[in-house]
């Protein structure tokens, strides 16, 4: 379980980065699909040892980002409809 492989601290910057990177991401059906996409390379993330605040929230922001840049969430969907 993932509260057995962080400190508390990490857990909540990891929740906080989470939040940030989901920001960018429209409503809808495909957003919990989205919100684990990006939380899977959250904890890549901090597996590699990033555990900051400022690079777990990049790598939430990356992840968005490239959700939306290939077409995989819901506004992109609809604005190509």
């Amino acid at each position: 379980m993932i509260t057995d492989t962080f400190d508390s601290r990490t857990l909540a910057n990891m929740e906080v980065a989470l939040e940030r990177g989901c920001l960018l991401l429209p409503t809808g059906g495909e957003a919990h699909r989205a919100r684990r996409i990006i939380a899977a390379k959250i904890i890549e993330c901090a597996n590699r040892g990033e555990t900051t605040l400022s690079r777990l929230t990049e790598a939430g922001y990356a992840a968005a980002m490239q959700l939306n840049a290939s077409g995989q969430s819901v506004r992109k969907k609809e604005v190509s409809s």
